[in-house]
């Protein structure tokens, strides 16, 4: 347990850093969509020198990934200390753009090279995650491999002191601008269906990797389509034991669902308390109190839903103790925080009424235009990460201790 003392005067000392380090040029620009490097993001010149230096300051303190060993680029720091950060920096209106920065690093990749990888991967990886420099992306989904991820068919042959990788991933985000990738392949095809299945890394520059970006209906889309021709995995980068890659994909989709249990940096729908926008929009009586009893219910209900989602989400984290395992039970945060999401997206856009059914033009502000696409854009939270009946399949059986009703492979 942390000293209050000591968390008190850390947070002191975090809030005068952020003052005096967080550039004013970035003050209101969309960090989250630069750093993600969405399509639909712009920025000056200033605003991207201005990220540059704020990117190079958080990495030499190590808070882009804070609970990370020191030699990895972290602050060996422990949660407290890093939810600390994360709040000081939002609530001096910054943003850490680093885990936007690494794709899938600093939440999937990095987490799982700490439990699974060998000391030369460790030191090889790790620093250019945690320092924001090099971005990651994952090759699991294929075609014919969504939630039954484990008929994959990806092929990596055996070349003596590499693998040849052959065949498609699909909806792997940041693909077309990431340098390294870890891929799910097949290395047994006479192997039971979960156990010919290795976990490899490789890097994306090279010929036997091509990348088509999937357009979607929002207008941003950071997903791909990735082709692997020959595509060369050394052996070295081979992640946990050869056919043994379902062991280390289960831990990485633990920290991926982990990661999925709270906001996403920047965002259009917390730019202002939905109260609020419903008191401009809706109106209210004589009191004070919104004319619309109905939707001051719902609203409460899903302030309420919010709150009980943190809470559950501390509870968790403080029965951990400090363990660096990531349990069954992010599957259920990663439910609630969905199911929270789309009802306050759902809320936002009913709120605002006509200016809630805009796409362009000069009759909808910037925020309202914002907040249209993120409502598009939270449809996929059902999907990503596993899907919601998936994690509700893993609750059953997982948490409650329910009989096993899926299909076994």
């Amino acid at each position: 347990m942390q000293n209050a003392n000591e968390l008190e005067s850390f947070r002191g000392d975090v809030r005068a850093w952020v003052a005096e380090n967080f550039p004013a040029s970035l003050q209101g620009a969309d960090l989250a969509g630069i750093a993600g490097g969405e399509s639909g993001a712009k920025a000056s010149d200033t605003v991207r020198a201005g990220l540059e230096a704020w990117r190079q300051k958080l990495a030499e303190k190590g808070w882009g990934a804070p609970t990370w060993p020191v030699e990895y680029g972290g602050a060996g720091l422990t949660d407290p200390h890093a939810n600390i950060i994360g709040e000081e920096i939002h609530r001096a209106g910054a943003y850490n753009p680093i885990p936007h920065m690494t794709g899938m690093g600093v939440t999937m990749v990095g987490p799982t090279l700490l439990e699974y990888g060998s000391e030369e991967q460790k030191a090889r990886h790790l620093k250019g995650i945690a320092s924001g420099e090099i971005r990651w992306c994952l090759g699991l989904s294929e075609p014919n491999a969504g939630s039954d991820l484990a008929s994959l068919s990806t092929k990596a042959d055996d070349r003596g002191d590499y693998f040849a990788l052959n065949g498609q991933k699909i909806w792997t985000s940041g693909a077309n601008i990431s340098q390294w990738c870890g891929a799910l392949v097949r290395t047994d095809t006479d192997a039971g269906k979960r156990d010919g299945i290795s976990f490899v890394l490789l890097p994306m520059q090279q010929d036997g990797v091509e990348t088509r970006p999937i357009r979607l209906i929002s207008g941003i889309s950071p997903f791909c389509e990735t082709y692997f021709t020959d595509a060369r995995a050394e052996k070295g980068d081979l992640l946990g034991n050869l056919n043994d890659g379902w062991s280390v994909v289960k831990r990485l989709l633990q920290h991926e669902r982990q990661s999925q249990t709270g906001g996403r940096g920047v965002s259009m729908l917390d730019s202002e308390p939905l109260h609020v926008k419903a008191q401009r929009f809706v109106g209210t009586d004589d009191n004070g109190a919104l004319i619309d009893k109905d939707l001051r219910q719902r609203l409460v209900r899903n302030y309420m839903d919010g709150a009980a989602h943190r809470l559950t989400a501390q509870r968790i984290t403080d029965e951990a103790s400090g363990r660096v395992e990531v349990s069954a039970a992010a599957s259920i945060l990663k439910n609630s925080n969905t199911r929270f999401a789309q009802q306050k997206a759902e809320l936002a856009l009913e709120i605002m009424g006509s200016q809630g059914i805009g796409w362009s033009g000069d009759d909808f502000a910037e925020e309202e235009l914002g907040i249209v696409r993120e409502w598009l854009s939270g449809k996929a939270m059902s999907i990503y990460g596993g899907s919601y009946e998936v994690q509700n399949n893993i609750i059953s059986k997982n948490v409650l201790g329910l009989p096993e009703t899926t299909q076994k492979g």
